[in-house]
């Protein structure tokens, strides 16, 4: 124990001992403050930018609705390809060097919105930033896979999580300015300011050590050496992890069903008030902040992944079964309005706590299911799987739930169920074998 310990304190791979506390980590463990600093920054442009960028293409540069959506989304399948892409690459080349190129691809290219005239010129910039947005979420985390071991991996992705959510909430609430304003200088002005923050990340990455976020290529040793096909396996002749990646990216359509269902069943569904979804997407982010790290805890081991992921899906079946309610509360006064409202907020809590748990669980597992030396590739197809999920997620949400009804969300928690439960079996099946 003393001496993993000091091997933590003396910046060498952190410890997998579970005592050490958070707080302490991060006093001790530059890198790691390096990367949080990094998150912070980066989500504090996302959240300004992003915030802004429909109403700023639609209303200020003039395209259609359409033609937005149309680039936006070639743009997003370029994402998706780049989240392989850049995986890959993280084994072979310099993974903070490439965080480095991507920050500042992703800076020029957010600066770059401001000349965007038509939808070619939309298309180059938007996929130059989905690519450098993706690319650099699959790099990152084979940095987290390389620099951390055990707990503290889901631990650390926890608190970036969490360090995630305050920057987009400060980002959105500083985009509220050049909104209320709704001059181009506003809107200019605010995007070169997001766009001048991952530049600056760019200097912040620079900074981090290469010993603990670059793969390290040894000599073999007789007595170290892992097997040849350990070493050396491919991620797609790997059928635990691929069948893990598309079960994740599955029940990762509810981070659609929040941001896209949520929205459309409370205006279209329900008798709640429209002013409603503001504050149950604000409910979101204050228990991803709030417990984020506290429910991630246990979950460093196989079979606590597999207890996480159980609760997930238990919990995003009661989610879907309270929002479908939600639609069924009618009539007028008081009494009506308020169940509604009680039943929404209910359902957001339960949704996000399954949001919570579930990322917990896909972190452990895509990170101790993956060979050290292809940590980069792994994490790559791991984030492609939820960057399909996140695509599908418009269309699947709008024919189940918002055309369906109650048969939808029906629908909808018998998918999500059925992942959960796939993903506990890939969990169960790696702890037994690990006991072996």
């Amino acid at each position: 124990m003393e001496s993993g310990f000091r091997s933590w304190i003396n910046g060498g791979v952190t410890s997998t001992i579970p005592t050490v506390p958070l707080r302490i980590l991060v006093q001790t463990d530059r890198t790691l403050r390096r990367l949080l600093t990094v998150t912070l920054v980066d989500t504090l442009g996302r959240g300004a930018f992003f915030t802004l960028t429909t109403l700023y293409l639609t209303l200020i540069v003039g395209l259609e609705p359409v033609t937005v959506g149309i680039g936006l989304t070639i743009a997003g399948a370029v994402g998706v390809a780049s989240s392989l892409v850049f995986g890959h690459l993280s084994d072979r080349f310099s993974a903070r060097r490439m965080l480095v190129i991507l920050h500042v691809v992703q800076g020029a290219a957010l600066i770059g919105y401001l000349f965007v005239r038509d939808l070619p010129t939309l298309v180059i910039v938007a996929s130059l930033v989905l690519l450098a947005q993706q690319g650099g979420g699959s790099v990152r985390s084979a940095v987290v896979g390389r620099a951390f071991r055990g707990e503290d991996r889901v631990r650390i992705r926890a608190t970036m999580r969490t360090v995630t959510n305050v920057g987009i909430g400060v980002g959105t609430a500083v985009a509220a300015i050049p909104l209320a304003l709704g001059t181009p200088f506003a809107f200019h002005l605010t995007m070169s300011i997001a766009g001048s923050l991952f530049l600056l990340s760019a200097v912040l990455v620079a900074g981090l050590d290469p010993q603990r976020v670059d793969l390290r290529r040894q000599a073999p040793d007789a007595d170290t050496a892992a097997p040849a096909s350990v070493a050396v396996r491919s991620p797609y002749r790997d059928p635990r992890f691929l069948w893990l990646t598309a079960l994740m990216g599955v029940f990762g359509i509810q981070f659609g069903v929040f941001e896209i269902g949520v929205p459309l069943w409370v205006v279209a569904h329900t008798i709640a008030a429209d002013v409603v979804v503001s504050p149950l997407l604000l409910v979101n982010t204050v228990v991803v902040v709030l417990l984020q790290v506290r429910m991630s805890r246990g979950t460093g081991t196989f079979a606590g992944a597999g207890r996480a992921m159980t609760r997930a899906g238990w919990l995003m079946v009661g989610a879907c079964l309270l929002w479908a309610a939600a639609g069924w509360i009618g009539g007028e006064g008081l009494g009506p309005a308020t169940a509604v409202v009680v039943v929404l907020f209910a359902a957001a809590v339960v949704h996000s706590l399954a949001e919570i748990s579930s990322s917990a669980a896909g972190w452990s597992l895509s990170f101790d299911l993956a060979p050290q030396e292809r940590m980069g590739s792994y994490q790559g197809v791991y984030g492609t799987g939820y960057a399909v999920g996140a695509m599908i997620a418009p269309a699947v949400v709008t024919l189940t739930a918002i055309d369906l009804g109650t048969a939808g969300w029906a629908i909808l928690a018998a998918v999500f169920a059925v992942a959960a439960a796939g993903v506990v079996l890939i969990a169960r099946r790696a702890d037994a074998a690990e006991v072996r």
